[in-house]
């Protein structure tokens, strides 16, 4: 189960992945999670984005609602 924490997290690198602090704690949890990947960084610190696995739990969520 995700903490509020990861879930907004998770939901802040789906909406503005470049907007991440790359070293958020939840980001890590999220990783080995499989929700969300490191990208390469093109120039600086590396981009998160949501996997397949994270945007399939946002759509649970969004029709839990």
């Amino acid at each position: 189960m995700l903490s509020p924490h990861e879930l907004a997290t998770l939901i802040l690198v789906k909406a503005a992945p470049e907007r991440m602090e790359a070293d958020r704690l939840e980001l890590g949890a999220l990783r080995e999670l499989e929700l969300i990947a490191l990208e390469p960084p093109e120039a600086g610190t590396p981009t998160p984005r949501v996997t397949p696995r994270g945007d399939a739990v946002l759509r649970a969520i969004a029709r839990a609602r």
